[in-house]
C-alpha cells in the first residue's frame, strides 16, 4: 500500500477492505526510518486514536467523508493544533498551535487523519531547496545528494517516498510546483483566492489575511485525482465571505485527450532548459498529439513572458513590503498584471490549457552553486502573475521533470483532468528507484 494513492486508500477504507489504523501505523513506522527529513514531527498516538475511531465508524455503517482514514501530512507552516508551527526559525521552535488553520479544519472535517508535519525552507523564504536551523535539510528520495525543492520541499519528498498519502503546501514563487518536479509528484497552485489561508502563518493568533495575493495554498499528491479531491473539500469562502457565497469545483471542459486544445511553449530563450528537460517534455508534447490533443506551439498574444516574469518578482516584493516603494512603480506592475490576466482570459476562450516547463532544470545537488538560480521562477510565473490554477505533472525518469499545464482561472478541474489523463500516455507517478 505504499504508493497508493488517497483516492485509492480512502475507498478501500470505506468499504471496509483496508484499516484506517493498519495503514496509520505503518505509514508512522516508514516516517520513522526514513533519512530523508522530510517529516520532521509526529504525534504517533493521537493519530492512531484517531484511526481506531475511523475504523469504528466504517463497522457501524456511519457516513464518512471523502478522505476518510486516510493518514496524511501537512507543511509546517499550516497551524495544526497541538503541534508546532516553526516555519524552521529558532525563536518559534517551541511555539504550539492551540487551533487548526482553515485547510487543516477542512481535511480533519472530510475524515483526513493528520500524523505530523513535513519541513520547510527557513521562513519560507527559499524555492530551490528546504533546510532550517531548527529541523536541517530535506533530502530528494530519488537521489539524496540533490535538493527537493523548496519551500515545500519536505512536503514532495514525503508524498514521493511513500511518508504521506497526501499533503498541502503553499505557493507564493513556486513553492509548491518547483519542489512537486523535482521530487516527482503532482501538485497544483489553485486559481487566487479559492483556498482560504487563515492559519498559514507564523505563530500567532490566527489571523484572516483574505484573498492575500498572489501567495495560494494546494495539495501535492501522486495523482492528479488526488489533487482534485483535496480541493473539493479545501477549497471555498471562509469567514464573513462564508456567510455572502458558496463555492464548488467547476467541472473539466473536457473528459478525454482527443477533445482538448493545447498550446505550448517547451523553451524560451529568456530562459533556456536544459536538453534533458527540453527532450522529456517534447517527447511527452509528442504522445499527446498522437493521443489526439490538437497542440498548437507559442505565447498567447497579448502574453510577454519576460516582462511577466519580471512583474511577478515585483509583486512579490510588493507582498513582502506592501507600502514601500515608488506608488507610480506599484500602478504601472498592476496594470501589467491586469493585462495580463485579461490576455490569458482572451486565450483560454479557445484553448483549454496551456503547457510548458515547471523550471528549466531537473533537481540539482544539494551543495552545488545552481548560477540561474533566480531564473527557476521564469516558467511558474507565468501562471503566478495573472492568478492562474497551474498543476505540475511527473514526467521522465529516474530524475523526472515536470510538466506545468496552466488552465483558465477558476477552472482548475480542466487542468487536473488534463494532467490525470496525460499519465496514461506520458507516465505519472513512479516510485523512487523504479
Amino acid at each position: 500500500m505504499t504508493f497508493r494513492t488517497a483516492t485509492e486508500v480512502a475507498t478501500e477504507i470505506r468499504r471496509g477492505a483496508l484499516s484506517a489504523r493498519d495503514l496509520t501505523e505503518e505509514l508512522l513506522d516508514r516516517i520513522d526510518q526514513s533519512t530523508l527529513n522530510a517529516v520532521v514531527e509526529t504525534r504517533r498516538e493521537v493519530a492512531l486514536r484517531a484511526a481506531e475511531d475511523a475504523d469504528r465508524a466504517v463497522a457501524r455503517g456511519d457516513a464518512v467523508g471523502p478522505l476518510h482514514g486516510v493518514p496524511m501530512t501537512i507543511k509546517d507552516a499550516f497551524a495544526v493544533e497541538g503541534m508546532r508551527t516553526t516555519w524552521g526559525e529558532p525563536a518559534f521552535a517551541k511555539c504550539v498551535a492551540d487551533r487548526d488553520a482553515a485547510v487543516v479544519a477542512r481535511l480533519r472535517a472530510a475524515g483526513a487523519i493528520v500524523v505530523g508535519k513535513s519541513n520547510v525552507h527557513h521562513m519560507l523564504a527559499d524555492f530551490g531547496q528546504t533546510a532550517n536551523p531548527v529541523y536541517g535539510r530535506t533530502l530528494n528520495p530519488r537521489d539524496p545528494a540533490r535538493t527537493s525543492g523548496g519551500s515545500s520541499g519536505g512536503a514532495a519528498a514525503a508524498v514521493a517516498a511513500g511518508l504521506s498519502y497526501l499533503e498541502y503546501g503553499s505557493d507564493l514563487a513556486g513553492s509548491i510546483r518547483i519542489p512537486a518536479a523535482y521530487c516527482g509528484v503532482y501538485g497544483l497552485k489553485p486559481t487566487a483566492g479559492t483556498v482560504p489561508l487563515r492559519g498559514f502563518q507564523p505563530p500567532g493568533p490566527l489571523a484572516d489575511p483574505g484573498r492575500d495575493f498572489p501567495s495560494a495554498a494546494g495539495p501535492l499528491a501522486r495523482s492528479a485525482a488526488d489533487l482534485r479531491l483535496a480541493l473539493g473539500v479545501t477549497g471555498g469562502p471562509d469567514g464573513a465571505e462564508a456567510h455572502a457565497y458558496s463555492w464548488r469545483l467547476a467541472p473539466p471542459r473536457h473528459t478525454s485527450l482527443d477533445g482538448f486544445r493545447v498550446g505550448a511553449v517547451l523553451d524560451d530563450p529568456r530562459c533556456p532548459v536544459i536538453s534533458e528537460v527540453g527532450d522529456a517534455l517534447s517527447d511527452a508534447v509528442d504522445a499527446l498529439a498522437r493521443a489526439g490533443v490538437e497542440v498548437t506551439e507559442g505565447w498567447p498574444d497579448g502574453v510577454d513572458p519576460a516582462a511577466q516574469a519580471e512583474s511577478f518578482g515585483f509583486q512579490v516584493q510588493l507582498f513582502f513590503a506592501m507600502h514601500e516603494g515608488d506608488l507610480d512603480g506599484v500602478v504601472e506592475q498592476e496594470r501589467r498584471r491586469l493585462a495580463s490576466a485579461a490576455a490569458w482570459g482572451r486565450y483560454f476562450r479557445d484553448t483549454d490549457v496551456f503547457l510548458s516547463p515547471t523550471v528549466f532544470t531537473m533537481a540539482f545537488p544539494c551543495d552545488s552553486e545552481q548560477s540561474r538560480y533566480d531564473d527557476q521562477v521564469f516558467w511558474i510565473a507565468q501562471a503566478s502573475l495573472p492568478g492562474l490554477p497551474a498543476v505540475t505533472a511527473p514526467v521522465g525518469g529516474p530524475l523526472p521533470t515536470g510538466l506545468q499545464v496552466v488552465g483558465p482561472a477558476h477552472e482548475d478541474d480542466t487542468a487536473i483532468t488534463f494532467a490525470g489523463l496525460a499519465a496514461d500516455v506520458t507516465g505519472g507517478f513512479v516510485p523512487p528507484g523504479e
